[in-house]
């Protein structure tokens, strides 16, 4: 009996230890960090490279922003609009971290829900505001979609408008 329980507590720890890996290699909003420095060195590599910034504000409480981010990494056709087009950031938006300074520079887009994606211009501007829940199917997010939005907010798209 005491060998069998030895046995389940075993089982019950590696479980743990499993499930607390897997989330801790999920993090991609850090808590810690200076959301006003991280926009402000974000925008200068915009600037220097002719891109936007995306922010995508939320948190790693955020199932649907930790798809989005993931998303991003696995569609090759999502990663490659973003990678020519964008500085892509992870704002913290969190119970410990809301980052009051960098939510009103970015135009307060936590009335949207999360995730959120936020586009600034080469100046620091905020073009654009984008609830994620147009850009979702199903269970995950839609790669048409997706691109869509992107290749409507690139710098050459912009500009076309003027």
């Amino acid at each position: 009996m005491i060998k069998e329980k030895s046995k389940k507590i075993a089982f019950l720890l590696c479980v743990m230890v499993a499930v607390t890996t897997a989330c801790a290699q999920n993090k991609i909003y850090d808590e810690n960090i200076n959301a006003m420095q991280q926009i402000d060195q974000a925008v200068a590599q915009a600037a220097q490279s002719g891109k936007y910034v995306l922010c995508q504000v939320g948190g790693n409480w955020c199932p649907w922003c930790l798809r989005f981010a993931d998303f991003v990494q696995s569609d090759t056709a999502v990663n490659q609009a973003m990678h020519d087009n964008f500085i892509y950031i992870h704002i913290n938006y969190s119970k410990n971290n809301k980052n009051p300074e960098a939510m009103k520079r970015l135009a307060n887009p936590a009335r949207f829900g999360f995730p959120v994606f936020v586009i600034l211009n080469e100046k620091g501007e905020v073009i654009h505001i984008q609830n994620s829940a147009y850009l979702e199917e199903g269970n995950g997010y839609d790669e048409k979609k997706v691109v869509d939005f992107l290749l409507h907010w690139t710098p050459k798209a912009v500009k076309e408008l003027k």
